[in-house]
Parts: structure tokens; sequence; C-alpha cells
């Protein structure tokens, strides 16, 4: 993946540096955007979180752990933990005062039930035309061609049930190891048949800083091992909220004209996660909780902060929709 396009004076210098040798980091680079939409910062923060992924064509590897671009992240991470406490304060007052192992899965099931908030997929099964179902799936590519990738990072950081129970979800993830099953090929299948560009990160130049940002929460919570809790409640979140999007997802790309290689990447999720949604509330978080129960208030923020940001990212997309304006005012 080329290095992006900076968006602000930190992305700037970031790129510039890492277009050399590894070396000290040089001036103030404090991000100082918003900490949820601020574009230099979510920018900055995926272009250092990509060197423990897949890297950027031409940056020398060794940049992953130079001490003054970790504490750049450092920094950048703070900003964004704290926007992201901000924006999901108003669930806490919902959460029971005791939470313990048997009762995590119940409280999951709670949160990812209610469906109050924008209905993108709604939006996408019945009204959407081919260019904004092109402009969603280019938003979702960003995570879907490194689908499972961040949540893997837990698997060593867990021993026991839970970790058996991850590792159950992640195998279907990955096809069973089986390429053309990987959902992250199913995807490119997907995008190829609605003439998308299938080059990993070919996107990143063009999404905004929300699309980014649900993106940076995973590497968020998955590259820090403390933080391995919030990122289990994340991925229960995302796949207890996911059968009947993806139903509207494959229908609506039906609707369009998608054929059934274009829709399979939609059709398999309808079936894999119906299952996926109780082995991760019962048998992932609730095994970890039970292992670890001071935990358990933090796998919910990691589920919170799930919903509330794909749930901000949706009512930006949807907006733009509705006021006849693209999302990617970018994309060609």
């Amino acid at each position: 993946m080329k290095l992006p396009t900076p968006r602000g004076p930190v992305s700037a210098a970031l790129v510039s540096a890492l277009a050399g040798a590894p070396r000290e980091l040089s001036g103030d680079l404090t991000p100082d955007d918003d900490p949820l939409t601020g574009e230099d910062l979510q920018l900055s923060l995926f272009v250092m979180y990509e060197l423990a992924y897949r890297g950027w064509d031409g940056v020398d590897d060794r940049w992953e752990w130079e001490p003054s671009l970790i504490r750049l992240r450092t920094a950048a991470e703070e900003r964004f933990e704290a926007g992201l406490r901000a924006l999901v304060a108003p669930y806490d007052d919902r959460l029971p005062d005791v939470i313990d192992a048997r009762g995590i899965a119940r409280t999951l099931v709670a949160m990812t039930g209610d469906d109050s908030g924008p209905s993108l997929s709604g939006y996408l099964r019945g009204r959407a035309t081919l260019a904004q179902f092109r402009e969603f799936a280019a938003h979702r590519s960003v995570y879907h061609l490194r689908e499972a990738d961040p949540h893997t990072f837990a698997i060593p950081r867990l021993g026991g049930a839970a970790k058996a129970a991850l590792i159950e979800i992640q195998i279907d993830e990955y096809g069973s190891g089986r390429v053309h099953r990987m959902h992250q090929e199913l995807f490119k299948a997907t995008m190829t048949g609605l003439g998308l560009d299938t080059t990993y990160g070919a996107y990143v130049d063009v999404v905004p800083a929300l699309t980014l940002a649900t993106n940076n929460l995973m590497s968020l919570f998955g590259l820090h091992r403390r933080r391995r809790g919030a990122l289990l409640g994340h991925l229960a979140a995302y796949e207890m909220t996911s059968t009947g999007p993806n139903r509207a997802y494959g229908n609506g790309l039906r609707r369009l004209g998608g054929d059934a290689d274009a829709t399979r990447f939609y059709d398999e999720h309808v079936e894999a996660d119906a299952v996926h949604e109780q082995v991760a509330a019962y048998d992932m978080c609730g095994a970890f909780c039970a292992a670890e129960p001071e935990r358990a208030a933090e796998v919910l923020f990691g589920a919170r902060c799930a919903l509330a940001l794909d749930g901000l990212w949706a009512s930006a997309v949807l907006s733009s929709w509705e006021r006849g304006e693209s999302s990617l005012p970018g994309l060609v």
C-alpha cells in the first residue's frame, strides 16, 4: 500500500519521515483536531497502525517500533480514547450496577438488540443506487480486505475456553484454511462485481476520518494486551449485529443486479454469524469474564465503542446520501 496523501501537519510530518530511514521524529507532533472526526488525527493513527499489519510500500519495517513514533502514537491514542469515552458515556446509565461472568452475555444481547440507530442496511436493501452501494463497499473495504486480522491479535493473549471460542470464530473468518473461502477474498469478489479496485488499502486515500476511526478502533484494542477485553467486546458486538444487516446488503446488491459471486460475501455472513453471535457472547466473552471477572466492564466498553462509532459513521453516510451528495467525493 502506498503512503496516503497527508491531511494535516501531523500526518504530513509522519508521511515525510516514513519515506526515509528510521530516526527520531522532530518537532511538536501532537494531534489537536477532533478525536473522532479529525482527519489529521485519524489518518496519522491509521498510518502508524498499518506498520503492525502489512506495512507501507518503501517504508522500512523498523519504523514500527521507533521510540519517537510510539510516543506520537500514544499521544494520538490518548486523544482518541478520550473521544470514545465521551461518545459512549450516555450508554453507561443503561448498564447494570454489577456485571459478572454469567451476566455478561445477557448484557451484550441487550446492548446489541437495540435497533434504534440509523438503518444503513435498510437503505442499502431498498433505496440505494448502484453508485451508493459502490461507495459503501469502498468504505468497508478498508476493513474487509483484512477482515479478522485485528481480532486475531487476541489469540496469544488468551487461554482456555475463551481462546478456543475465539479460534472457532476466526477459523471461519479465514475460510478454514482455504484461500478462496477467506472472507477477505470473498469481499474481493464483491468489489470486482461492483467494478472497484481490489488492491489492499486502495480507498484509504478517499475515505473520511470516521471510516478510518472505525478501523483504528480495532487496532487501538488489538495492539495492546491490556485492552484484550475491549477487543473481545468489539468482536462480540460485530458478530451479534451482523446477520440481519448482511442479509439486507445481499438482497440490496441482488436488487441492483449483483450475481452470486458478488453477493456471496454477504450471504456467507448471514449463515456464519448466526452461529458466531452465540459463540462470541457466551463461549468467548462469558468464559473470558469467568477467568478475569475484573475485566467485564472493559468487555462492555469495547462493545459500546463498536456500536456507537459505527452508528456515528452510518449516520454520516446516510446524511450525505439524503442530501443528494456523495459520501466519498473523491471516488471515481
